[in-house]
């Protein structure tokens, strides 16, 4: 029923020939049911802790867990946790148990696990076991927690994230005790720490989470409580027929499934409820909503501990996510020149997305625009024309030898790439050289 790597087959043959049980367990389980690839595979044994150690003597071993009954085992490079059988105690602080008791049954064991489809086991030997009908769940499209729902949300907040991450990536519907569950226990994610949030939120978002959005809205407002004015906030302009919550969710299902990308866009209208004015005539209009965005964008995602350069790609995509190129050539590289070549496709990317998620008006006309912007950003690269100080024909060293110093370097260096750009200059080191006598540097 599943293929077991050799790699494996030695952790299972060493425990078997010791007189030990020995199951992959889990999300491996899972997986190769459902006919993908385990990105690692997890064991579970009746063997205690130090009979690990001991068994596995000639491998390098880490007692990452001991006391809770872990120890990883390396071979060929590759880590593999193993854990004795055991059942948990009280959790106090909603994430650990108090106390482990160890076990000598893979029921009891199973037990205590989250899912239904992650409470299976498998070995060679004895071939699936399956107390909780996982497998149907699988078969059956269904996310359920195992045993009773709200016992095991309070035993550790964040399963709540897990399910719908799950429900997100394999488009499993969440069985409705486990959906009411979430819904009662959903505060408990304010204890949780962001850091641990990180994870399963990127993960949620990576899938489809159209449904998810829509349908469990509140409980991701417990985690992150800046998106919950957008809620239901309407957008009475020709340009939009969804109010901001729905055009976010509608702009996620246009967006590829990257990261940098899945967020920017999540985040992309935060800041309109910031900044809504209606005009005389009814017409809804957020004007500077992007840098309001981008501000929230940098407070969330530094709050749940993302890395520093993933958050600075993400804000500044949202900072010009809005840009119209009304000045075709002059824009793109005013932009180009301000996100990089390298994040320039991906803004048209949250270009595309964000017209996708408005109304039919005027939507031929802004796809149509959004090509001319993409190819001729194509030719300015391609017919190497400036858009970057790396790319100006003087630098801060030629300035330095005329006298120039400090501020004062920086300053006529912007000035002349905006010169360039709008076409006043011409990018040779004597036409420059030149233009430095027009600029104040008061």
């Amino acid at each position: 029923m599943i293929n077991i790597p050799q790699k494996c087959k030695i952790i299972f043959e060493i425990f078997e020939k010791n007189g030990y049980e020995c199951f992959a367990v889990g999300g491996c389980v899972r997986d190769a049911l459902m006919g993908k690839v385990p990105a690692d595979w997890d064991f579970t044994t009746n063997a205690l802790p130090d009979d690990i150690l001991r068994l596995f003597s000639e491998f390098k071993t880490i007692e990452v867990g001991k006391k809770y009954g872990t120890i990883a085992v390396v071979i060929n490079n590759e880590c593999f946790e193993i854990t004795t059988y055991r059942v948990d105690g009280t959790y106090s602080d909603s994430r650990h148990p108090d106390y482990v008791q160890f076990s000598s049954s893979i029921e009891e064991d199973l037990s205590r696990r989250d899912f239904t489809i992650n409470s299976m086991a498998y070995s060679c030997k004895a071939g699936l076991i399956d107390p909780f009908d996982g497998l149907n769940d699988i078969k059956n499209r269904i996310i359920r927690c195992t045993g009773e729902p709200k016992r095991r949300f309070c035993e550790d907040a964040l399963r709540i994230l897990r399910a719908l991450r799950f429900s997100s990536v394999f488009q499993f519907k969440i069985e409705e005790n486990t959906k009411n569950a979430i819904f009662e226990c959903m505060e408990g994610l304010s204890l949780v720490h962001p850091n641990r949030l990180r994870k399963e939120f990127t993960g949620l978002l990576s899938g489809n989470p159209q449904h998810i959005l829509l349908e469990y809205r509140d409980v991701l407002a417990v985690i992150i409580p800046e998106i919950k004015p957008m809620f239901d906030l309407a957008q009475n302009n020709p340009h939009h027929c969804y109010d901001v919550w729905k055009h976010t969710v509608v702009a996620l299902s246009h967006t590829a499934p990257s990261d940098i990308l899945r967020l920017a866009v999540f985040f992309h209208d935060v800041g309109k409820p910031y900044v809504k004015t209606t005009d005389s005539l009814g017409i809804d209009h957020f004007k500077k909503h992007q840098f309001h965005s981008e501000k929230i964008a940098n407070r969330v995602l530094s709050r749940f501990c993302y890395p520093k350069s993933l958050i600075s790609d993400v804000c500044v995509l949202i900072r010009y996510h809005d840009e119209r190129f009304r000045n075709l050539s002059v824009d793109i590289k005013r932009v180009m020149g301000a996100v990089t070549q390298r994040l320039f496709n991906e803004l048209l990317l949250i270009s595309y997305a964000d017209i996708m998620a408005q109304s039919e008006y005027q939507k031929d006309k802004k796809l149509a625009y959004r090509e001319k912007v993409l190819t001729e950003a194509k030719r300015i690269i391609n017919d190497g024309e400036c858009y970057s100080l790396s790319q100006l024909a003087i630098n801060g060293d030629d300035l330095v030898s005329l006298g120039y110093r400090g501020k004062e370097i920086g300053i006529i260096l912007n000035t002349l790439l905006k010169m360039v750009i709008k076409g006043t200059a011409e990018n040779t080191k004597e036409s420059l050289i030149k233009s430095i006598n027009s600029i104040s540097l008061k």
